[in-house]
């Protein structure tokens, strides 16, 4: 886990100076070293900090070469590469490390570009190939480590972070058509083009791409190299037999992200997927021979919040018997680490949710934790979020099921709000009409905002970024935000805010073997009787607390932002961003007098959060 950053070039206009500005503004990434590499010729510079989590020699230190041939810059980890490396030891590899990044070199050696076919992980990492004078470079699947670049014609440079190109002197150029898009619908990203970004000039690599580039060729070539097949459902898989299977593939899974040879812990929230991966942590270390000291757990509590799930947590971490460390967050809080946050997200964000993140890291570095286990990828996976009932509901009425499956009344009697009605049962039996319809409904709210300046909106609004998933199934809601659009929004923010304290985070929901089978069960193994994430409250049922595993509520990571937008720290900062705003152009002068609307994380039109987000990027 580290920070990387890189340049290819035609002419050697970029020196190492540049360089060292590039891997200085990723210093929080990698606190444990710095090097940087060139060429014989000068036309390729690479940097890294280290974050040393697997092989703490000074032998793993990367830039790191391969047979006088290959160089590569790293950021993340390979779970499997002791298995991988026993196979290319097989083929004649031999190694001289025991770090991953070393089997990442031997695979690409032997298998080329295919090789990232054979990686469970987490990672963002660049090869020069110094005979073929080409860069590989690849993201893991589902965008867990960033990848970003810029390229003019001539110069490539690519970093982890944004801060890290502007470093080098690449100008911003603020991205206004995403920046309306922000504003208007909450959006972070354009589903239609996963490459960008909130700046013109900087693009990111997609999650599961490759990417080609040979001063030669003169731009670089993207494909994408994995994807979930939504098609195929195994309708024969008995319960029996699901639940064993995803019981093991997450165990097996769990397994695997507990290989570090530095301190391992775990956030907690109280829910569902975090108390599950404790669960199973503890179930493991239990059956290990050799003994562990407590696991460390780190929980934000918010007291007398109505959301708190602080007592949750602590009933968890006292049922498992572990050290539960706890950070209290005030609103006074964010407004003091306001600036540092952004400067570390580098991109707008939607919610407080993301501080809050961002406190808990902070607290595991506290305890010298470097390793942090967290349940994300889950609630996309398994459906999670009670959005997804709709989904369902109306899968199961195009097959004539859903009054004798008896889904509407179990939810209802569980206290589920969502409803179904005739826009669902249109969606159901017209999908394509039904998302064209979303698509000009959001359009047209976005063209009638009454904040913004009629010339913004005219300039801005020529591409909406509302999109709906091509399936109107769940299984096809659960790719659209596992694959195109939500996720990726989330793993940005986990990345940004564990790495701003040199802290790494790793996801054993986000197993690609364990998704994929997830994607081949049918709708009714994700939800049934009215509970969301049926399998995994099966699979855990026996080792969990019941009021745990049988939770009918659904909170979310989610702060008392509602109560902290009222605070007069924070309003005034609001205000500050409607001027900045007004100044720019994008609102109304008239905005400037309307009174602050206070609203909680998820709630829709959160304008006011958005343009104090939005203000600290102009």
């Amino acid at each position: 886990m580290c920070g990387i950053a890189g340049i290819i070039q035609s002419n050697p206009f970029y020196k190492q100076p540049q360089l060292l500005k590039m891997t200085d503004a990723l210093a929080h990434r990698g606190p444990d070293g710095s090097a940087n590499w060139q060429n014989s010729s000068g036309h390729v510079l690479f940097g890294h900090r280290r974050l040393a989590i697997i092989d703490l020699s000074p032998f793993a230190a990367q830039p790191m070469q391969y047979r006088d041939r290959y160089t590569i810059i790293h950021n993340g980890e390979i779970y499997n590469y002791i298995e991988l490396k026993e196979e290319l030891e097989k083929k004649g590899h031999s190694f001289h490390t025991k770090s991953d990044t070393e089997v990442i070199l031997a695979a690409y050696a032997e298998w080329g570009a295919d090789c990232t076919e054979q990686f469970d992980g987490m990672f963002a990492f660049a090869i020069w190939d110094e005979t073929e004078q080409t860069l590989f470079a690849a993201r893991d699947r589902f965008g867990e480590k960033p990848f970003f670049y810029s390229f003019d014609g001539q110069y490539f440079l690519f970093a982890s972070e944004i801060k890290a190109l502007w470093a080098a002197g690449i100008p911003r150029q603020l991205n206004l058509q995403l920046l309306f898009n922000f504003i208007t619908i909450g959006y972070t990203d354009n589903p239609a083009r996963p490459g960008e970004t909130f700046y013109t000039n900087i693009q990111k690599l997609p999650a599961a791409s490759q990417l080609y580039y040979s001063p030669a060729v003169k731009q670089p070539v993207i494909e994408k190299y994995w994807d979930l097949d939504t098609t195929y459902s195994n309708k024969k898989i008995n319960d029996k037999l699901a639940i064993e299977t995803f019981d093991q593939l997450l165990r097996d899974s769990v397994k695997r992200r507990l290989r570090s040879d530095v301190a391992i812990g775990s956030s907690l929230s109280g829910g569902l997927d975090s108390s599950s991966l404790l669960a199973l942590v503890h179930q493991l270390r239990e059956s290990s021979p050799v003994k562990n000291e407590k696991l460390k757990s780190f929980t934000a509590v918010f007291p007398g919040y109505r959301k708190d799930e602080g007592h949750l947590a602590k009933h968890v971490s006292e049922h498992f018997g572990l050290q539960n460390y706890t950070t209290t967050v005030r609103a006074d809080d964010l407004v003091n680490d306001w600036e540092k946050l952004c400067r570390h997200q580098d991109e707008p964000f939607g919610s407080a949710s993301i501080y809050i993140q961002n406190k808990v890291y902070q607290l595991a570095r506290e305890q010298d934790v470097k390793v942090i286990l967290d349940g994300q990828g889950a609630d996309e996976t398994l459906a999670g979020y009670h959005k997804y009932f709709k989904w369902y509901w109306q899968e199961l009425f195009i097959k004539r099921k859903l009054v004798r499956s008896g889904e509407l009344k179990a939810a209802h009697d569980l206290g589920i709000t969502e409803q179904f009605g005739l826009k669902n049962i249109i969606a159901s039996l017209f999908p394509d009409l039904a998302s064209v319809i979303l698509e000009r409904q959001y359009l047209f709210k976005a063209l009638r905002h009454e904040d913004l300046t009629r010339e913004f909106i005219q300039e801005q609004s020529r591409e909406a970024y509302y999109t709906t998933p091509d399936y109107f199934t769940l299984n096809g809601a659960l790719y659209f935000n596992t694959c195109i659009h939500g996720l990726e929004e989330l793993l940005r923010y986990a990345d940004r805010n564990s790495m701003a304290h040199g802290r790494e985070v790793r996801l054993p929901f986000l197993s690609h073997e364990l998704v994929e089978f997830i994607f081949s069960l049918p709708a009714h193994f994700k939800i049934r009787q009215g509970r969301t994430k049926w399998i995994l409250r099966r699979s855990m049922k026996e080792i969990l607390p019941p009021d745990i595993t049988w939770r009918k509520d659904k909170t979310g990571f989610e702060p008392p932002q509602q109560e902290w937008m009222q605070h007069p720290r924070l309003q005034e900062a609001i205000r500050e961003a409607r001027k900045k705003l007004v100044k720019e152009k994008i609102l109304k002068a008239e905005t400037l007098g309307k009174p602050i609307l206070a609203l909680d994380s998820h709630t829709a039109g959160n304008y006011d959060w958005r343009y104090l987000s939005a203000a600290a990027y102009l």
